[in-house]
């Protein structure tokens, strides 16, 4: 294919150079992309008679056939091509004729293939979105279920107070909501027009950019036409929020890990997002949950990738921002797969309720809420935070544990002590009571279920 810029070059490109060159291989999937910012582009041609309103209608017919003929298969991509912008191009002139080569008046590839990345994030983030939805979903349903099952909560993964297991994945939801919020402010920003920026300096067509970017839904357009070409922001904050979702994906995969070891066996993962050894029979293995905890690693990587690119560019356009494009597309399909398999590796485990409450009984978990009870009682915090220590090493070196502490023992111990505290020290006052707004009691997880079902029904 020749090349749409070859009228200054007196020999062609090598042909190493040329396929180091090429993007076709890569950015073809924005052929409709493409195509839609140049309907709107020969239609705003035509409006402000720059082009004929019949070059334009042929120019739109022709773009149309192309479109369907790549989408049923029938035409291919010339990996010959530089991009996908010269291949459609191309292809459009050979169709129909001296026409199509009205259709680049008033553009660049520079502001061409900042518009088509924006609409192709913007189309692709909507199921990402979705995904996100489904996973937040697929939590909720979960603590839904799980909102009374008593589980050892953790810091520095030792024992440390009584919550549920609701309560837990509920953190996990609200994380997601979050990141949900900083796609959507990524993609509110990014939604402003390039197409008219040209080469870096604009245009001496009387074009109407306003006109291009209503059609093509955008908001509004770059307000200067050396940062429409050479911004990639939206891409760096897209993959910004992808890596801090990841981030979040590995931690709840991490604790899946975690859960259905032996060593915990809170949780038991469906077969369907499982697997097994090939040399010991006995192995059910984590494998999904594992993939998105490395795979977390590969996003981050797309993100620094497109930092170091952009850092030391000079204004305007580069060729060293052709390599945005791998690196945002590598990390946005890493993030719908692990999207698509994390909602029903979730909504598909088994809770194994005794197993998280026979945890809970151990590590004197409820040593707080025994502080707490000879506070009410008088005691300052302090005194009773020792004594209660005191209690927990007594209670080691006998072998037993706070609820089966016999009374005559806490009574040697302080004469505030009433037969009451075995059930102040229950793990289930000890859920029950903690109705601090956000905390763990059946009632403050409900609260956080029902806040969650409203976002999701009205967002």
């Amino acid at each position: 294919m020749d090349k749409l810029w070859a009228g200054r070059f007196l020999t062609a490109l090598d042909k190493t150079a040329d396929d180091f060159n090429s993007s076709i291989s890569f950015d073809s999937k924005m052929f409709r992309q493409d195509i839609k910012g140049s309907v709107a582009h020969a239609t705003m041609l035509a409006s402000k008679g720059i082009i004929s309103k019949e070059d334009a209608e042929t120019i739109i017919e022709g773009l149309g056939s192309i479109l369907s003929d790549i989408e049923s298969g029938k035409l291919q991509f010339d990996m010959n091509a530089e991009d996908i912008h010269m291949f459609i191009e191309s292809e459009l002139t050979n169709r129909i004729g001296e026409c199509g080569k009205r259709l680049h008046t008033a553009r660049s590839r520079n502001d061409q293939v900042a518009l088509d990345l924006r609409l192709y994030l913007r189309d692709e983030n909507e199921e990402v979105v979705a995904l996100v939805k489904n996973l937040i979903e697929a939590l909720k349903e979960k603590a839904e279920e799980n909102k009374d099952a008593i589980m050892p909560g953790y810091t520095h993964l030792q024992r440390a107070q009584p919550i549920t297991f609701g309560h837990h994945l509920m953190a996990y939801a609200m994380m997601f909501i979050r990141d949900l919020g900083r796609i959507k402010d990524a993609l509110k920003r990014m939604n402003q027009s390039p197409i008219g920026c040209c080469a870096l300096a604009g245009t001496t067509y009387d074009t109407d950019r306003d006109l291009e970017a209503s059609l093509l839904g955008f908001d509004s357009v770059t307000l200067n036409s050396l940062d429409g070409v050479s911004d990639r922001d939206f891409g760096l904050e897209l993959l910004s929020a992808y890596a801090t979702m990841m981030m979040h994906l590995s931690r709840l995969s991490e604790e899946v890990v975690l859960w259905s070891s032996w060593e915990f066996k809170f949780i038991e993962l469906s077969d369907a997002y499982s697997t097994g050894s090939s040399i010991m029979p006995q192995k059910k293995n984590p494998d999904m949950a594992e993939l998105i905890r490395g795979k977390t690693g590969r996003v981050y990587g797309d993100l620094m990738a497109l930092l170091t690119v952009m850092k030391g560019l000079p204004l305007a356009y580069n060729k060293d921002m052709q390599e945005d494009k791998e690196c945002i597309f590598d990390a946005l399909e890493t993030v719908k797969m692990c999207l698509n398999v994390a909602a029903p590796m979730i909504a598909t485990m088994t809770v194994l309720r005794d197993n998280m409450i026979n945890a809970a009984s151990k590590g004197f978990i409820n040593a707080t809420d025994l502080a707490d009870y000879l506070v009410k009682k008088g005691m300052p915090f302090r005194s009773a935070y020792k004594l209660v220590g005191q209690t927990v090493a007594y209670c080691i070196e006998k072998n037993t544990v706070l609820e089966k502490l016999p009374f005559e023992s806490y009574k040697e111990l302080s004469d505030l002590f009433e037969e009451d505290v075995y059930e102040e020290i229950s793990l289930e006052t000890c859920v029950k009571k903690r109705i601090s707004k956000g905390g763990t009691s059946v009632e403050s997880v409900e609260a956080q279920i029902k806040y969650v079902t409203e976002f999701l029904a009205n967002d």
